[in-house]
C-alpha cells in the first residue's frame, strides 16, 4: 500500500500537504517568546529532562524579531533555497498557548499576515489549553489549515513521571477530546527509547490508533547539551536505543496506526553541535531511507495491523 501518489508506505505529512495544496508546503518555525509551566515554577522549575534552553526550537530565528519579520525572513529563505510557494506558520519553541487568549490572538494573527501562509501549527502542552483558547484556534481554522501539536510522549504515567513531564496521560486525553470537539486537527508527539518495553511502546501506538489521532510525530530520545538527560548519560545512568532497534520499532509503531493518520516526523534533524547522544540521529535522510527499506523487506505498510 502506497500513500499520496508516492512510493512511501506511510502517510507522510509533507506529501499529504502537497496533494492538498497543489504545491509543497514548508513550515516556518517561529519563536514568540513563550515560556513553559514546567520550567517557570508553575509546575516545577526543572522542566522535562530532555528539554534544553531552546525549548525544542531547532531553527535560527531570534525572538528579538517580530513575528511578522520572522515569517517574512523564513519565507524568503525557503523560497530561495527550495523555490517554496506556500507555508505554514509553526509555533515550536516552548508552550505556545501559555499566554492569555487576547495576547495569543495578536500573536497568531501576526503570523498569518503573509500572503503565502496557508496554515498554522501550534506546539503546546495538553495542560495549557482551555475553552477560550480552543475557540480562538477553531475560529482561525475556518480560514487556515490549522493544527495543535500536543507533547504526549507516552501513554504510560510511570514514564511521564520519570522524564519529569509534569502531567499525565489523562491530561492529554481530556485535552484531546475537547480539542476534537472544536474541530481542530491534533498531532501527538511521541518519544521512542524512553526505557520502555517494546510492548509498552506498542500500547501507545494502539491507543493513538483507537483515538484515530489526526497526526503523529515520532522522535528518538536524545541528549542535548545543557539538559538533565545529558547529565544522566554522562554519569552512566541511561543509554539510548541503537539505530537498528529504532528502525524496527518505528515500523512496528506505524503498522498499528490507521491509514488516515498523517506522519509528521520519523527522524530528527536537531543541531549536531548540541547533540551528545546517540550520534546516529544526526543522519536524518539515512534513517528515513532505512525505514523505507525495512517496510519493503517486510512487505508491510502503515495500518497493516490497524484494528488487530
Amino acid at each position: 500500500m502506497f500513500f499520496n501518489n508516492t512510493d512511501k508506505r506511510y502517510n507522510q505529512f509533507s506529501a499529504f500537504l502537497k496533494n492538498k495544496f497543489g504545491a509543497k508546503v514548508y513550515k516556518i518555525t517561529l519563536d514568540a517568546g513563550f515560556s513553559c509551566p514546567n520550567r517557570d515554577g508553575t509546575i516545577s522549575t526543572g522542566g522535562c529532562i530532555f528539554c534544553d534552553g531552546s525549548g525544542s526550537f531547532s531553527q535560527a530565528h531570534s525572538n528579538l524579531l517580530s513575528i511578522e519579520e520572522q515569517v517574512k525572513t523564513g519565507a524568503e529563505t525557503l523560497s530561495k533555497r527550495f523555490k517554496a510557494e506556500k507555508f505554514m506558520a509553526y509555533f515550536q519553541a516552548y508552550t505556545n498557548t501559555y499566554k492569555p487568549v487576547n495576547e495569543l490572538e495578536k500573536i497568531y494573527k501576526a503570523s498569518l499576515a503573509h500572503p503565502d501562509i496557508v496554515g498554522l501549527s501550534i506546539g503546546t502542552r495538553p495542560d495549557c489549553v482551555d475553552n477560550d483558547k480552543l475557540k480562538l484556534i477553531s475560529d482561525i481554522s475556518k480560514d487556515y489549515y490549522t493544527w495543535i501539536e500536543y507533547g504526549l510522549q507516552s501513554i504510560h504515567n510511570k514514564t511521564l513521571k520519570k522524564i519529569n513531564r509534569g502531567e499525565t496521560f489523562e491530561t492529554f486525553l481530556r485535552s484531546y477530546e475537547k480539542t476534537k470537539e472544536y474541530g481542530i486537527n491534533v498531532c501527538a508527539h511521541v518519544i521512542l527509547g524512553l526505557w520502555e518495553t517494546h510492548d509498552e511502546m506498542m500500547e501507545t501506538a494502539q491507543k493513538l490508533a483507537e483515538l484515530k489521532v489526526d497526526g503523529v510525530k515520532i522522535h528518538m530520545l536524545c541528549a542535548l547539551e545543557n539538559t538533565k538527560l545529558a547529565e544522566m548519560y554522562e554519569r552512566g545512568e541511561v543509554d539510548f536505543m541503537p539505530e537498528d532497534e529504532y528502525i524496527n520499532t518505528v515500523c512496528d509503531f506505524l503498522e498499528y496506526l490507521p491509514p488516515e493518520t498523517t506522519i509528521h516526523r520519523l527522524a530528527g534533524n536537531g543541531l549536531k553541535k548540541e547533540l551528545i547522544a546517540p550520534r546516529w540521529i544526526g543522519k536524518k535522510l539515512d534513517c528515513l531511507n532505512k525505514i523505507d527499506r525495512e517496510f519493503i523487506k517486510r512487505d508491510s505498510f502503515q495500518s497493516s495491523k490497524f484494528g488487530l
